[in-house]
């Protein structure tokens, strides 16, 4: 695998969206990869461009011909990740990044062994409180389910590689990308990156 895969999960508040978005417009090497949805387009947002909207039956059809590296069911709407996009792309050379939850990220391991866990925290529960507070889209039961659900997925921090705490976006930031600076500069990546230059000098 020429390319890395980078898996990045978070619970819902922890910063996880801005700072893959930060990520992608400064390091232009890595690919976002677009996850197939059977839910419907929201306003403003374009096909192959935030997702691949697909219809259920073609989503189930996709299931059983094994083309997901992963997928789940959220909300009545299913979510996944083409497997042979992502193989091509490694292949290329090119670094892939998923945004997906910690259970997307087993079933990835699973396939990826190799690919290179990352997790977004909030910097205490508080402040998870007041930024989930201070979107003013949700109600306090919503927000209370949030937060229940945020605790149960910050249990599984312990399945990832490295762990950002997100108190200051830049510095957060700067975290995410010397994750993927140093990754790139791993042996194994760079036997398969630069062979060529090993089997002549090595």
């Amino acid at each position: 695998m020429a390319g890395n895969l980078y898996v990045v999960a978070a619970p819902s508040g922890a910063g996880k969206t801005t700072l893959v978005r930060m990520l992608l417009a400064t390091e232009r090497a890595v690919h976002l990869s677009i996850s197939f949805t059977t839910r419907a387009p929201r306003p403003g947002e374009a096909n192959g461009r935030e997702y691949h909207f697909v219809a259920v039956d073609r989503f189930k059809s996709m299931i059983s011909a094994g083309d997901f590296l992963e997928w789940a069911e959220v909300h009545g709407n299913y979510y996944g990740t083409s497997q042979k996009w992502i193989a091509e792309q490694l292949a290329a050379g090119h670094d892939v990044l998923l945004e997906i939850d910690w259970q997307g990220a087993q079933q990835v391991r699973s396939a990826f062994p190799e690919a290179i866990g990352v997790f977004i925290l909030p910097p205490s529960m508080e402040e998870l409180t007041r930024r989930l507070t201070g979107r003013g889209t949700d109600s306090a039961e919503v927000i209370e389910r949030r937060l229940a659900a945020a605790q149960a997925e910050m249990r599984h921090v312990g399945e990832f590689d490295y762990v950002i705490i997100n108190d200051s976006l830049e510095q957060a930031l700067d975290d995410l990308r010397a994750v993927v600076r140093a990754s790139r500069l791993a042996l194994n990546a760079q036997r398969a990156r630069h062979a060529a230059l090993f089997a002549r000098m090595i």
